[in-house]
């Protein structure tokens, strides 16, 4: 019976660590919205691009939005407009501006 303490032991380890982890920032659209100014030419005030040359922001899922953001930071995606946008950017924008494009409607999910 010591496989079934030592599973517990692990259990236990993992929820401790997990309690214990800083909750990731949360996105707070309203300031989003405020930050947006650079973004409205490209994307479109609400992210509904009227060009087909610039990705459509609106409705994608926050967490890709902050990856991609992040990404541009990095330097992980080349874009040199969006790398100059994005290098000025806290986690804490990144999380609101995500937030702010992901509650617009635009893109969906198709549901079965």
């Amino acid at each position: 019976m010591n496989d079934t303490r030592t599973v517990a032991a692990i259990a236990v380890a993992v929820l401790t660590l997990a309690l214990a982890a800083p909750a990731p920032a949360a996105g707070d659209a309203a300031r989003g919205k405020a930050k947006t100014e650079p973004c409205i030419a490209c994307h479109g005030a609400d992210g509904n691009s009227a060009s087909a040359a610039f990705p459509r922001l609106a409705g994608q899922h926050a967490s890709y939005l902050v990856h991609a953001l992040q990404a541009y930071t990095t330097g992980a995606r080349t874009n040199a407009i969006m790398q100059g946008f994005a290098a000025s950017l806290s986690q804490q924008d990144r999380e609101d501006l995500a937030a702010w494009y992901a509650s617009q409607k635009g893109l969906s999910t198709p549901r079965d």
